[in-house]
């Protein structure tokens, strides 16, 4: 099975001959400090840490899963926890945060060919540091200057992690009927009610973990006009900084998937002894509009990832094709490799072809919204490409991996090829 390499040549030609990265610099004000070469020197280190280490994690991560333990505690995979610290140990969970918290304040389109190398590597565990990056980029824009001093520097460290707690039992994907409840004591909350479907809800990569959880106040309105955000963390933050007693959530259970088994996907229960102690961000029954005014940004972070998952399966579909030898190809000698089929071509290329395609797309979605961040005024293009960016990425990503496993025939059904594994990935994506 072959190990993944970035694509660095073909994120070169999309970011300087399809963005503009000069001009996209230069626009924001970031001309003299983001230049070409400290460009091609964070894509090269990005593709040497995510061949040596993460990509190292992924076929393990798939085959044994995140597993819960008795006392409620969650082991991720071989290699996760460690992969993870080398990931906070070279920066790279800093890329994205504003420098006033200790980040890089590194272009989206930029950071965004990075994002892709991560998950190509391994989706199921660069999970973690996208949902972190949500999170930091929700608490830029709605939490008080005392909320983002205790809990932004941390996870961009990368010693605390952060999740997104909106769906429950009874709701799914109408948040209009959540009855997590948060009812105010002194300067917090106490949250009571259950979560289902978090993305590294517990697990043992991180000192920390940030819970942004939607619930409902006593008096809230009904309907989604009544929802209301609060930062949950798993350890409460004493005054200096550092970490006190555990807070009153927990994992009752971890999903069984179809794929990414190696990210916990965590049922969480909050205030089975007394109530979580949570903290408002922003103002009561204004959780929506919070969540929202991150969506474009956990749009565009999908559809990336249907275009790493892509990525990843055709390297290992094309160098399947050049390794395997099956009949003789039209007009080829006996032994030669079925890259030589016309159909085997066919396939190839058309992956190839559609997977450039869906990389120019990102590095104009990143591009339009580091446009966006600088000028109001830019933000109706954001607006159009990145639902597009979401949709079509996520959509092709499974037809693009159905492609990799037919390359490789029958073999592609059997799980030791490791093909199926991105096939099962991608079905998340659209969802």
């Amino acid at each position: 099975m072959m190990m993944y390499n970035a694509p660095l040549d073909d994120m070169r030609f999309a970011l300087n001959h399809v963005v503009d990265l000069p001009g996209v610099t230069s626009a924001i004000g970031k001309e003299d400090s983001i230049s070409p070469d400290l460009v091609d020197a964070i894509l090269e280190e990005a593709g040497k840490l995510a061949t040596g280490v993460i990509a190292t994690t992924n076929r393990d991560g798939d085959v044994s899963g995140a597993r819960r333990n008795d006392d409620g505690t969650v082991t991720t995979p071989p290699g996760f926890a460690d992969a993870y610290k080398a990931m906070a140990e070279g920066g790279w969970t800093a890329m994205d945060a504003e420098e006033e918290f200790g980040g890089q304040a590194m272009p989206m389109v930029v950071s965004s060919m990075v994002n892709e190398i991560w998950q190509s590597s391994n989706m199921a565990f660069a999970l973690c540091h996208l949902l972190t990056q949500g999170q930091i980029y929700a608490l830029q824009k709605a939490a008080s200057p005392e909320q983002q001093a205790v809990f932004i520097p941390p996870m961009v460290e990368g010693r605390w992690t952060g999740t997104m707690n909106l769906t429950e039992p009874q709701a799914g994907t109408d948040l209009a009927a959540i009855r997590t409840k948060a009812v105010r004591e002194d300067d917090h909350y106490r949250i009571t009610g259950q979560k289902i479907y978090i993305t590294y809800g517990e697990h043992d990569m991180a000192e920390n973990i940030v819970h942004l959880v939607l619930a409902r106040t006593p008096d809230a309105p009904a309907g989604v006009k009544g929802i209301s955000v609060f930062i949950v963390p798993k350890f409460l933050v004493n005054e200096d900084g550092s970490l006190g007693e555990r807070n009153d959530v927990h994992c009752v259970s971890l999903e069984k998937k179809l794929g990414i088994k190696g990210s916990p996907t965590a049922v969480l229960a909050y205030g089975e002894s007394g109530g979580a102690i949570g903290y408002l961000v922003g103002e009561e029954n204004k959780g929506l509009e919070i969540m929202f005014g991150m969506m474009n940004h956990a749009r565009f972070a999908v559809g990336l990832q249907g275009l790493a998952v892509s990525e990843r399966a055709y390297q290992q579909a094309l160098y399947y094709a050049h390794d395997r030898k099956q009949g003789t190809p039209l007009g080829r000698e006996d032994g030669d490799t079925i890259i030589h089929h016309p159909d085997v071509l066919r396939l190839l290329a058309t992956m190839k072809s559609e997977i450039t395609a869906m990389r120019a797309l990102a590095a104009l979605g990143g591009g339009a919204l580091d446009l966006a961040h600088a000028d109001p005024d830019q933000e109706d293009r954001a607006a159009l490409l990145i639902p597009i960016i979401k949709g079509w990425l996520t959509e092709r990503s499974l037809g693009l991996t159905s492609q990799a496993v037919q390359v490789h025939g029958g073999m592609g059904f059997i799980e030791d090829t490791g093909i199926a594994q991105h096939y099962r990935d991608a079905r998340i994506l659209p969802i």
